[in-house]
């Protein structure tokens, strides 16, 4: 594992972004017109504004088209991209999207750019808190914030404070270009995967807890039950390189939520489904060891809490 000294180019960073950083965001939206006029209020309402906003039309083929184009007419900073109609929905293609976006930006100056989710909400300081975090940490490579969805939101104490959510992922943009951008894995897990290899590169990655977004669409639910998206999730696990002894933890863990017990047990089955079946990877082996010597030191660090009560 790589680790950034200080000594490295982030004193040119401080130098640069201490005071102002500037941003850009990308929205893959596909049939989002239920929600996605609260995320378009909810960035043209904030103190900070981004440099360029690209919203792209993933296909859609209900009205959030015109819900975009509404904005667009009255915002210069906000871009609409369309991409093609597609019979297929599966992460890969959000990736296609976004990177549609990036190209609208790629030749612009700015030194942080921020996926956003097209169903989320936030309050005006939103950005302007997250900026002063970049400012505050040149060693920091990715950023956001929790989510909270029907009034429940992670508990960190059990959660690792440095996963950031992909509801609102921000990157430096040094950060970003390293890792390669987003890898696009049809089953899901493009986020955890991009800010996972931040680390793995020796970046730090953080949410704050300080600031929260509302997340109005449950979560892996998108085409799926909320028992079949249980199941699915194990399935990611295993694909992602998730400790199996971690996996049972986890899955207990998942049982005080609903659906009670069942919810757990379809995780952990769709993690030793996948095992038997032996899903290929999308992922290069040095992340999956990375991500289990993470996972086995919190195991170790939440077990030995727990002893010492």
């Amino acid at each position: 594992m790589k680790i950034k000294s200080a000594e490295q180019p982030f004193l040119n960073i401080v130098s640069e972004e201490s005071c102002n950083p500037t941003y850009v965001l990308i929205t893959p939206a596909r049939n989002e017109e239920t929600f996605i006029e609260q995320t378009i209020k909810s960035v043209v309402r904030q103190t900070v504004l981004p440099v360029k906003w690209v919203i792209v039309s993933d296909g859609s083929t209900d009205g959030t088209d015109d819900i975009v184009k509404r904005y667009v007419a009255q915002h210069t900073w906000i871009e609409f991209v369309r991409m093609p109609e597609r019979t297929e929905r599966h992460f890969g293609g959000k990736v296609n999207a976004f990177n549609a976006g990036y190209s609208k930006v790629k030749n612009l100056h700015f030194d942080i750019i921020g996926s956003l989710d097209a169903d989320i909400s936030f309050e005006s300081d939103y950005f302007s808190f997250l900026m002063s975090k970049f400012a505050e940490n040149p060693m920091l490579g990715v950023g956001g914030t929790p989510f909270r969805e029907g009034g429940q939101q992670y508990d960190y104490r059990f959660t690792n404070i440095e996963h950031v959510s992909g509801a609102c992922q921000l990157f430096r943009r040094q950060c970003f270009e390293e890792i390669g951008g987003y890898v696009p894995i049809k089953g899901g897990g493009i986020d955890w995967t991009a800010v996972t290899t931040a680390r793995m590169k020796g970046w730090q990655t953080r949410t704050f807890p300080e600031r929260i977004c509302e997340h109005h669409r449950a979560i892996g639910t998108g085409q799926s039950t909320l028992l079949s998206s249980r199941f699915r999730f194990g399935i990611q696990d295993y694909y992602l390189g998730g400790h199996p002894i971690w996996e049972v933890f986890r899955s207990l863990y998942q049982m005080k939520s609903k659906p009670y017990v069942v919810g757990g047990l379809l995780l952990l089955s769709g993690y030793f489904w996948a095992s038997l079946k032996r899903v290929e990877r999308p992922i290069p082996r040095e992340l999956v060891k990375f991500r289990r010597d993470e996972q086995m030191q919190r195991l170790r660090h939440f077990l030995s809490n727990i002893l010492k009560l």
